[in-house]
């Protein structure tokens, strides 16, 4: 738990930047860095005409980012308790700002991953942590006001990053002179003034007198129900699966069998499908969370039959709306999912249970990818595509039924001992 949610929380800060002004440099310094995190997206293509690699290579670029994301949430995930907010978003951005180095440095195949490894690392870092100190700094400058607003900012920043990155980048890469370099350079600048502001923001832990004994995050999972946290886990896998394939292989199904080849497209594609995501979780939040749960599967069902059929048919319109879809559901499963895995959990490891689920989710984001460009060397696109979409779509169903006809006894917080 939290020491904000422990009464600990304190506020700290020798400059002139207060909590409200605080809350907003986090908030840009937060969507910059999931900005940037997807902003390679349109660019893999690129990389592939120059140097003639495989799409084999462009998954496993892709891998190494997930890879790096899982490591930092294990390891990193929950230090900012002890070790104070604003240090852990700081170093977040600066893991982001070397990723954007290595880019422009080293961009042959081994810079690549380098660069994609640390970029993930620096997310892992700063996703929970930047949710914390963003819930933090508001409660601090507006007590008053509900705790849901800091988490609406949080979303939208989170989500809403992920989503220009790409958009940003395809367009660079469309009308710039230098594709592969304008969008990294533009970013270090960005990265950097991001740096320096966070530097300045309160803090809102009280570190103590006590040194910080730094352990890995433990991983509960809740031994008497853990049916149905397969369930929440597989669902959340499925939706990051479907945003794997939008942030790795879309440009390359775009320009190959498609036949598109204008990176602003490839970027805007998967900005619509971020977007989806996050005007989904967004607008829908008043419903009643079964109806969120259904709205989310029938939005992931016409989605992927959609970008399943779209190759075969060879038709753009179907590909992105069908990507759009997808994603708007995906990010209804996905949150229905987490929420599921938290009710399961006992209030002293929900957090736990919260890192198993997002270490799975991000499994799903990789893996599946990694198989789609295997498959791509040895079948065409025309099969390989549609029994993705088919699996993505049975496991999504598995996953939204077993969520749904859960016992009630499994549908409330329930003791559990952390698996060690």
């Amino acid at each position: 738990m939290d020491r904000a949610d422990e009464g600990e929380t304190v506020s700290t800060s020798r400059s002139g930047i207060g909590h409200g002004g605080g809350f907003w440099v986090v908030a840009a310094a937060f969507l910059t860095t999931m900005a940037f995190s997807t902003l390679p997206t349109p660019l893999y293509a690129l990389y592939q005409q120059r140097d003639g690699f495989s799409t084999v290579t462009v998954t496993v670029v892709f891998a190494a980012y997930a890879v790096g994301v899982m490591a930092s949430l294990y390891l990193a995930g929950h230090v900012s308790d002890g070790l104070g907010r604003r240090r852990v978003v700081l170093a977040a951005v600066a893991l982001e700002l070397l990723s954007a180095g290595i880019f422009l440095l080293w961009p042959e195949v081994p810079g690549l991953l380098a660069a994609r490894l640390v970029s993930g690392l620096g997310v892992g870092a700063i996703t929970a942590t930047a949710t914390a100190h963003l819930a933090e700094l508001r409660g601090a400058a507006r007590p008053q006001e509900h705790p849901g607003r800091a988490a609406l900012v949080s979303t939208a920043v989170n989500t809403g990053g992920l989503a220009l990155g790409p958009l940003v980048a395809g367009a660079l890469a469309e009308w710039g002179s230098s594709p592969l370099t304008t969008p990294y350079a533009i970013f270090v600048v960005l990265l950097a003034v991001s740096a320096v502001a966070v530097a300045l923001v309160p803090e809102t832990v009280d570190r103590g007198a006590e040194r910080y004994v730094y352990r890995p995050q433990r991983v509960s999972l809740p031994g008497e129900a853990r049916s149905t946290f397969a369930a929440a886990a597989a669902g959340a896998a499925a939706a990051f699966a479907i945003f794997g394939l939008f942030t790795s292989l879309a440009p390359t199904f775009l320009s190959g069998t498609l036949h598109e080849t204008s990176r602003l497209l490839a970027g805007a594609v998967t900005f619509a499908v971020f977007a989806a995501s996050a005007v989904s979780q967004i607008a829908l939040a008043g419903l009643a969370a079964r109806t969120q749960l259904l709205l989310g599967l029938a939005l992931v069902s016409a989605g992927l039959i959609g970008v399943g059929t779209a190759v075969p048919l060879s038709s753009l319109a179907l590909f992105v709306a069908g990507g759009t879809a997808a994603g708007a559901g995906g990010g209804l499963v996905f949150r229905r999912s987490v929420a599921t895995a938290s009710a399961l959990a006992a209030p002293g490891s929900r957090g736990e249970v919260l890192a198993a689920i997002f270490l799975i989710a991000y499994v799903g984001l990789a893996l599946p990818a990694l198989a789609l460009g295997a498959a791509l060397t040895v079948a065409p696109s025309t099969l390989v595509l549609p029994v993705f979409a088919l699996a993505v779509l049975v496991v999504s169903l598995w996953s939204g039924a077993r969520m749904l006809t859960a016992p009630p006894a499994e549908r409330t917080p329930v003791v559990t001992a952390a698996a060690r």
